[in-house]
């Protein structure tokens, strides 16, 4: 799930606080400042801390069209633990003060579930050598000031110094243009990811699973790749 624009809920949504812990929050890399709003790059224990606010993030900004995903701190606590468990994913953070208005995630790719990695395999790429970018998420009243550039800067920084890594993927779901809940003059981020470098990877697809807004329990959903090469 990548790059949707959403309002968090304004209450600190405790439930998710105690599902990730209560750690105070800390900076574990680059720190730029962007019209007022601060990006850092979060590793390891700075990153875990901020889990609970990613969770409430993510649980406002994917209820909108395409994702249409009903969260729950359960599904985020299952999801989420991916990147508490490797040593190498990063959050790159935007902070209004000590707020989190906006996160952007990346691990390596052998991290993932294999619901993710083996398509992957499959299609032919070494999954040692691939970096996988996960969700972008920003409040809408901090859009405009270079932010979701900088989600894609750092994390590609973050990729090259690991090493490792020759390629960078992440997907977005495949709605149908005619979907019942598509708002009038929606625009998909096809053009944005474009000008970042990255393209779609025919005959790449993977499948999630949550609720949508709609169903009474969870169902997959069609993902596409999106890839970029760093090397």
């Amino acid at each position: 799930m990548v790059d949707r624009i959403a309002r968090a809920p304004a209450d600190g949504g405790g439930s998710l606080g105690t599902v990730f812990g209560g750690a105070q929050a800390g900076v574990g890399g680059a720190r730029q400042s962007l019209n007022g709003i601060t990006v850092e790059r979060l590793t390891g224990a700075p990153l875990k801390a901020r889990l609970g606010d990613l969770a409430q993030l993510r649980i406002a900004v994917f209820r909108t069209f395409p994702y249409l995903y009903e969260g729950t701190p359960e599904y985020e606590a299952r999801y989420l633990k991916t990147y508490a468990a490797s040593p190498d994913s990063a959050i790159v953070a935007a902070f209004d003060g000590d707020r989190l208005v906006g996160a952007a995630t990346g691990l390596p790719l052998e991290h993932e579930p294999a619901y993710v990695r083996d398509p992957v395999e499959k299609y032919g790429l070494d999954v040692g050598r691939v970096f996988y970018f996960g969700e972008s998420v920003l409040l809408p009243e901090y859009r405009g000031r270079g932010i979701g550039v900088a989600f894609f800067e750092q994390r590609e920084a973050h990729a090259r110094a690991l090493g490792r890594f020759r390629t960078i993927l992440f997907c977005a779901v495949d709605r149908p243009a005619g979907h019942p809940r598509r708002p009038e003059g929606y625009q998909p981020l096809d053009d944005f990811w474009r000008r970042r470098g990255y393209h779609p990877v025919p005959g790449l697809a993977c499948a999630f699973s949550w609720r949508d807004l709609d169903e009474s329990e969870e169902s997959p959903k069609r993902m596409l790749f999106w890839r970029k090469d760093i090397a």
